[in-house]
C-alpha cells in the first residue's frame, strides 16, 4: 500500500515553485539524494502536468499533490496520477473522496480536536503545519494522549532537528523550502539539491535507527 511505502520513505519532499519548468530534473536530483516520496503543490503553475510527467518518467518515485483546497482539486490530482493527497486544512469531504479512491490523505490540522476528527474520518496521516510554530512539545503532548495518530510535522524541518520528531513518535516528516527552495530550482543547482537531500535522508535514517534502539 502507498501509505506503508510513505512510512518506509520517512520523508516527503515538497516542491512549491514559481514555474513547473525543470521539476522533473528536481525530482531526479531528489531521487539521487535518496528521497523516495515527493509532493507537488497545486499552487505551482502546471502542477498537474508535472505530476503526470514525474509519474510517467519516474514511476519508482512516489508522487503526490499538495495544497488541495477542495474536492475538485483532489479529483484533478487523482486524474493526473497523484498517489497521495495533502490538504492544508481539515476537509472531511476531501478525506471521504480519497478514502473512496484508495488514496492516502493527510489533512492539515492544528488542534487535538481537528487531529482526532481527521483520523476518525479515515485520514491516513495528519499534517502538523507549521511544525516549528506549534513546537515539539505540542506534538509530543498530543501523541502522549493519542498515540494512534500518525502525525507528519511540516514546516521548519531540517536535517539537524529531524531526529526530535521521530523521538516523540512521528512516523515521517515533510520538508519544503528547507529542502527544495525556489532558488535552487530557479538556478537549476541539481548537485546542491542532491547533496541536501542526502543530508536529509541520512538524518532520517539515523533518527529512525536511534528511535528503534530505545
Amino acid at each position: 500500500m502507498t501509505a506503508d511505502h510513505l512510512i518506509e520513505a520517512g520523508l516527503i519532499a515538497i516542491i512549491r515553485a514559481d514555474s513547473s519548468d525543470h521539476l522533473i530534473d528536481a525530482a531526479r536530483a531528489l531521487w539521487e539524494g535518496g528521497v523516495r516520496a515527493m509532493e507537488v503543490t497545486l499552487n505551482t503553475p502546471g502542477a498537474l502536468k508535472s505530476i503526470e510527467q514525474i509519474r510517467d518518467k519516474m514511476p519508482e518515485m512516489i508522487c503526490g499533490a499538495g495544497t488541495i483546497l477542495q474536492v475538485d482539486d483532489a479529483v484533478a490530482a487523482s486524474h493526473a496520477g497523484a498517489q497521495f493527497i495533502i490538504t492544508p486544512t481539515l476537509q472531511l469531504d476531501t478525506v471521504a473522496f480519497c478514502k473512496g479512491q484508495g488514496l492516502p490523505v493527510s489533512p492539515g490540522c492544528t488542534s487535538p480536536t481537528e487531529m482526532l476528527a481527521g483520523q476518525r474520518a479515515g485520514a491516513d496521516f495528519i499534517k502538523v503545519f507549521p511544525a516549528n510554530r506549534f513546537g515539539l512539545e505540542h506534538i509530543a503532548a498530543v501523541l502522549r494522549v493519542m498515540p494512534q495518530l500518525k502525525l507528519v510535522p511540516t514546516g521548519g524541518v531540517t536535517p539537524d532537528n529531524v531526529h526530535r520528531y521521530f523521538e516523540v513518535g512521528c512516523p515521517m516528516v515533510a520538508a519544503g523550502a528547507t529542502l527544495v527552495s525556489k532558488q535552487v530550482i530557479a538556478q537549476r543547482d541539481w548537485p546542491a539539491l542532491t547533496a541536501l537531500a542526502q543530508r536529509f535522508t541520512s538524518a532520517v535514517a539515523a533518527a529512525r535507527k536511534a528511535s528503534e534502539g530505545r
